[in-house]
């Protein structure tokens, strides 16, 4: 009998050491984000994603000029165009794509893409999941901040375990995907900037629920 309670003792130590383990603050964080100055400066490229709004400008060739959204497939069809991948082009080279196709119709066309409608591909998106008030996916805009992102998503609920939160990061440099620990509660309620961190295209947020 005596062995089966240390035993049972035993299992119970240490799935308190497991919940105690799982609990606790992941290691790596993130260096504040400094306040942005007014003459701040345009981040990368954007990047064209499924159900973007374009508009297609071919200059002096207005029964051309088209306003398109991008399909689910990441394709777009204009005149003379039936099917042409706008997905991961900028609108640059998505024009010099556009401008090579119609050149067999049209001589030396001309031709600009504008981007009315943002929704970008999940590569350059920001989401929030878990105990957010409104959990969503937000496109990246640039110099953003997890203040920009938590006033997006309107903050937490009342049973967010803020300061346990998570932010999943794709590192490009290693190849490798990160976590690091974000303190929500401290920024959001408390006001401390200090736990306010820069955001990149593709972050993932998450936002656990408090225990108790």
């Amino acid at each position: 009998m005596a062995g089966v309670i240390n035993s049972i003792a035993k299992g119970v130590a240490l799935l308190a050491l497991a919940i105690l383990t799982g609990c606790g603050a992941v290691d790596r964080e993130l260096p504040p984000s400094p306040f942005v100055s007014p003459n701040e400066g345009p981040g990368v490229d954007y990047v064209i994603g499924p159900l973007d709004s374009l508009t297609i400008f071919v200059w002096r060739n207005p029964e051309l000029t088209t306003s398109v959204t991008v399909r689910p497939d990441g394709r777009i069809s204009v005149p003379l165009i039936e099917d042409l991948a706008a997905t991961g082009e900028t609108p640059t080279t998505l024009a010099r794509s556009i401008e090579e196709k119609l050149s067999v119709y049209i001589q030396n066309p001309i031709v600009t893409v504008i981007v009315s409608g943002f929704q970008g591909p999940f590569a350059q998106q920001v989401r929030v999941v878990g105990a957010a008030a409104n959990p969503q996916a937000i496109p990246y805009r640039a110099n953003m901040t997890l203040l920009d992102v938590m006033i997006a998503v309107g903050g937490t609920t009342e049973f967010a375990a803020g300061n346990r939160a998570r932010l999943v990061r794709f590192e490009r440099e290693s190849a490798q995907q990160t976590e690091y620990g974000v303190r929500l509660d401290d920024l959001l309620r408390d006001g401390d900037i200090s736990a306010n961190v820069r955001i990149e295209p593709g972050d993932v947020i998450i936002v656990p629920e408090s225990f108790f």
